[in-house]
């Protein structure tokens, strides 16, 4: 593919930079599952007749699923909350807060868009109790992202979006697919853990069991992750080649420094 594709949204941890070395990674196959596909930058950036894409995150996913089927109303409808009017910070606390109290799946999905652009470094961050929670970002103007959305709602015709835990994606496999698996990393201290993007959180047992699954899978498996000991150990029985990335989490530009990626590949059984 020429003309490399951005998602829609702002994600920490989006896999943009890495989507050519993704791809040399990936063996062909007729369908990508992707477990934890965030803002989808690798199915915007692969060419597969098929794709289940999945997240634990229901906002996200029921927004995927709103984009496809009615892509010119969202687009209509979200566009209105980005005029200047909206970009303040009294304004944004108010339509979070509505978001918190919400059950409309439709306003969810339009203050989801409107939050990610507005909030604080583009992160999504939910509290104990499920709630939203990521400050107003203070940004001048936030971009709305329209050609993006219109791009993601063409490539989504190929696409199933479904919300499930990971475990469940391994359940029903052809041998045909591939799996690419892109879950909350392991941190790289005490302090830098990262597993508020859901409610449920990311542990260590997570890790442990989705190398477990990945090893035992019958269809090929692709996972990135940092690349500590522990990673290590638990993809030892991979593939694995590591490189440095600059990570983009941080708001100053002299704390992203570069970081040890690691990726993990586990060839389909049948071709091993």
């Amino acid at each position: 593919m020429n003309k490399k594709n951005r998602a829609f949204l702002k994600w920490a941890g989006g896999k943009y930079s890495l989507t050519e070395q993704i791809n040399a990674r990936l063996p062909a196959a007729t369908r990508l599952i992707e477990p934890f596909v965030g803002a989808g930058s690798v199915f915007l950036n692969s060419d597969f007749d098929e794709y289940i894409l999945n997240d634990i995150n229901p906002d996200l996913i029921e927004m995927y699923k709103i984009i496809k089927r009615r892509p010119k109303k969202f687009i209509a409808d979200a566009k209105v909350y980005f005029q200047a009017k909206y970009n303040q910070e009294k304004i944004y606390y108010q339509l979070r807060e509505e978001f918190n109290n919400s059950d409309d799946v439709y306003l969810r999905s339009l203050l989801f868009l409107y939050m990610n652009r507005h909030g604080y470094n583009g992160l999504c961050r939910y509290n104990k109790n499920g709630g939203f929670n990521v400050p107003f970002g203070r940004y001048k103007k936030p971009y709305f992202p329209e050609e993006e959305l219109l791009f993601f709602a063409e490539k989504a015709k190929k696409a199933t979006f479904t919300c499930k835990s990971y475990q469940k994606l391994f359940l029903y496999l052809r041998d045909t697919d591939v799996l690419y698996c892109d879950p909350p990393y392991v941190p790289l201290s005490k302090s830098a853990s990262f597993t508020s993007y859901a409610t449920q959180g990311f542990t260590l047992d997570d890790q442990a069991q989705l190398a477990k699954l990945a090893r035992e899978s019958k269809a090929a498996v692709l996972l990135s992750n940092h690349d500590t000991t522990l990673t290590q150990e638990l993809y030892r029985d991979a593939q694995c080649d590591s490189f440095f990335v600059t990570r983009t989490i941080s708001s100053k530009s002299t704390e992203r420094v570069p970081a040890a990626e690691l990726f993990a590949f586990f060839p389909a059984k049948d071709k091993v």
